[in-house]
């Protein structure tokens, strides 16, 4: 429907660029399509605004250059407005997050459901990057808990171009129904972007780490580790999203693999809907555990 007005309004300057040879490419857009581009500007939906460029060159392609150079000056706008935000933001300003509130059906060690509770804070500034993950699973059964998982991580990035970046990762775990008590994890290594764009993003880590575990065996070990991660989102559309994050630590003790999928539906506003899965692995656990957890969730999401 969008195509056909594009067309439909440009039909004359375009008919009109086809008969004049000489027309330039950076004519004057037609009204009705300036109209339009201008509308997806105030929007401020940088999707919104290169689809209907792209539409527009194709209704008008003398206008070409116009268009583009009008859409290159609202980016540079855009971001050195923001610049000029974020350099006058103490570090309190800028956040932005969700929190997730949701239950699930599992299986594995302990086969049950329950209750799960997530926030994620983010604050992405010119050099730095700070991102905050706060999780807590814990489910009864007969008024005796059977699942009582509780995670917190934060993890500093310095951006050292607009792909690269350098990682700092902590990270505390406790889950005895998994065979520990306590484990904490540093690690600290190179990040690069492979795909940034306003739809969709990759992040790839990778660096050396260090962990300690506290078994409910009464054994501890400590080592060091190689860790990974992987940091996926694909914006299907303005409502709906999927994501994959995974973490995992190769070591000579205990290797672990923990990844989640999720698919994001808006509901209304900042409240949309989640379905999730996810996978804890174990190389090496204790007596009487398994090596795979896996948890099913539906959630519902906010944003702030």
């Amino acid at each position: 429907m969008l195509i056909a007005l594009i067309l439909a309004a440009s039909a004359p300057s375009a008919a009109s660029g086809d008969g004049d040879p000489q027309t330039s490419r950076g004519a004057p857009v037609p009204p009705d399509l300036q109209d339009m581009l201008t509308a997806a500007m105030d929007s401020g939906n940088d999707t919104e605004v290169g689809t209907i460029a792209k539409y527009a060159v194709k209704a008008a392609p003398q206008s070409e250059k116009t268009i583009t150079d009008e859409v290159i000056a609202w980016r540079d706008g855009r971001t050195k407005a923001h610049e000029a935000k974020v350099e006058a933001a103490n570090f309190l300003d800028l956040w932005t997050g969700k929190a997730t509130l949701g239950g699930w059906v599992n299986t594995g060690n302990s086969p049950n459901v329950g209750l799960s509770g997530v926030v994620d804070l983010e604050r992405d500034g010119l050099q730095w990057r700070h991102k905050l993950h706060l999780q807590a699973d814990y489910q009864e059964s007969g008024h005796v808990a059977t699942r009582d998982h509780f995670l917190a991580s934060y993890e500093p990035n310095y951006k050292v171009d607009a792909r690269s970046y350098i990682y700092g990762s902590t990270q505390f775990e406790s889950d005895k129904f998994s065979g520990y008590y306590d484990r904490f994890s540093e690690s600290i290594g190179a990040g690069y972007s492979v795909l940034k764009r306003p739809n969709l993003k990759l992040d790839l880590e990778l660096g050396p780490a260090y962990r300690y575990t506290n078994y409910t065996d009464n054994t501890a070990q400590s080592s060091l580790a190689t860790r990974g991660s992987v940091d996926f989102k694909w914006q299907v559309s303005p409502s709906i999203s999927i994501t994959q994050q995974a973490d995992a630590y190769y070591e000579r003790f205990n290797s672990t693999v923990s990844g989640t999928t999720a698919l994001n539906t808006k509901v209304f506003g900042p409240l949309s809907a989640q379905f999730s899965y996810n996978v804890q692995y174990e190389s090496e656990p204790p007596p009487g555990s398994v090596s795979t957890d896996t948890i099913s969730r539906a959630s519902l999401v906010y944003s702030f």
